[in-house]
Parts: structure tokens; C-alpha cells; sequence
């Protein structure tokens, strides 16, 4: 599986795979946020990141966000959580985009797992989400000096 960029020919499959990924790991959301999120992400922020993707026989199964070496977003669908696509993504934002900083919702605590194990520690948290509702962030970085993971 090669990792590819995005076009906004994209959107449409990768707010798709957004709305399946968040539906599976992100249970504290409720419906009205869902719904309120998904015209932001395909209106604004999808154009606001570099978008990388995986496919799989055509498909796209998980994609990446990076803006100011922030990973802003990594969706995978639910079927390929856990299959090594979300490491292929990361090692792709920190090897050829930069990436050294996350933002993760405190109550995806695998999600917070993933990044440990992929190098990057808590630096701190926030009360608010980015829309400014109580879903608590934490704050994460990787040491620019770890030694780049293959």
C-alpha cells in the first residue's frame, strides 16, 4: 500500500472514511457534533492541511493531515484500524512532512496509545476542543531529536 496526496477529487471518499473512523473510536461525540463537524472538515479543513492517503485496491482506507508540522487529522476506516495504515501515515507526516506535534481528544485514550508508542509524549491539555466544546485535548510532541522511526 502506497501512501499518495490528495486532491479534492478526494473529499468526497475522505470525508467518508472520516465520518466511518469517527463513528468507531470517537463514542463521546455526539450527533449534533458530528453533524455540525462534517461540512467544516470538507468545506475548510481539508483545505487547510496537506492530505496524504493510503489506498487499498482502489479505495481509500485511511488519510493524513499536516499543516505547521501538526498532524491535524489521521482518519482510518474502521476495517483497517489496528493493520498498520495509521503507522505508514505518521511515519510519512514525521519523515517527509515534518510532523512533530498532536492534538488528541483525552477521552480516544487508544488513540493516545497509538502516538506513544509512535514516539510522541504529553506536553500538555487543554479544556476545550478547537471548537471550544468540553472534549478535553491532549496536547502532544516527538522529540525532533529521537532517532526517525522505520
Amino acid at each position: 500500500m502506497k501512501t499518495i496526496k490528495v486532491t479534492n477529487n478526494h473529499y468526497q471518499e475522505l470525508i467518508e472514511v472520516w465520518e466511518a473512523s469517527v463513528r468507531a473510536t470517537h463514542d463521546f461525540l455526539p450527533e449534533k457534533n458530528i453533524n455540525e463537524l462534517k461540512p467544516l472538515i470538507f468545506d475548510q479543513y481539508f483545505a487547510a492541511v496537506e492530505l496524504y492517503c493510503v489506498k487499498n485496491e482502489g479505495d481509500i482506507i485511511g488519510f493524513i493531515g499536516v499543516a505547521d508540522s501538526n498532524i491535524e487529522m489521521l482518519f482510518i476506516r474502521p476495517d483497517f484500524i489496528g493493520k498498520g495504515v495509521g503507522k505508514q501515515l505518521i511515519l510519512h507526516a514525521i519523515n517527509e512532512l515534518g510532523a512533530s506535534k498532536v492534538d488528541v481528544n483525552e477521552q480516544n485514550p487508544k488513540a493516545i496509545g497509538f502516538y506513544k508508542k509512535m514516539g510522541f509524549e504529553k506536553v500538555g491539555r487543554s479544556e476545550l476542543d478547537g471548537q471550544g466544546n468540553p472534549f478535553p485535548l491532549i496536547h502532544m510532541m516527538r522529540q525532533s531529536s529521537s532517532a526517525q522511526l522505520v
